[in-house]
């Protein structure tokens, strides 16, 4: 297994346990404290990150069979870091008196356009010959 290989899958991995942890803690912890929107604000973050666990492993696997270009693996992570955080952000500053972190919701877009790149890259250089 190469490293490029073993990286993606070890970004999936741990992307995905954080995935679980996040959502016992939101669904035990937070869903007492959060109005409705802000819950399934969190749930989405959640949500997005373990999709993108899978798409890590599934990157990793593809990987050993067919040379990618590393800057897919790159927009992955830097679109799920931003999106997700982003919107855990939005959730934490939703505790305090009118949510200091709300603007961070003008940032989401930016991970999920890099999001959306990484998987038409993903797709396009699969496809290819």
């Amino acid at each position: 297994m190469n490293s490029y290989t073993q990286k993606s899958i070890v970004t999936g991995a741990i992307l995905g346990s954080l995935s679980v942890a996040l959502g016992a803690f939101g669904t035990h912890m937070l869903r007492p404290l959060l109005e409705v929107h802000y819950m399934e604000v969190f749930e989405t973050a959640v949500r997005y990150q373990m999709y993108h666990a899978i798409a890590f492993i599934l990157l990793g696997l593809t990987i050993q069979h067919k040379p990618l270009p590393k800057y897919i693996y790159t927009l992955f992570l830097i679109g799920i870091s931003i999106f997700t955080l982003t919107l855990y952000g939005i959730v934490i500053g939703s505790m305090q008196a009118n949510n200091p972190l709300k603007w961070l919701g003008a940032i989401t877009p930016l991970g999920g356009a890099s999001l959306i790149s990484a998987w038409v890259l993903f797709a396009y250089h699969t496809w290819k010959k």
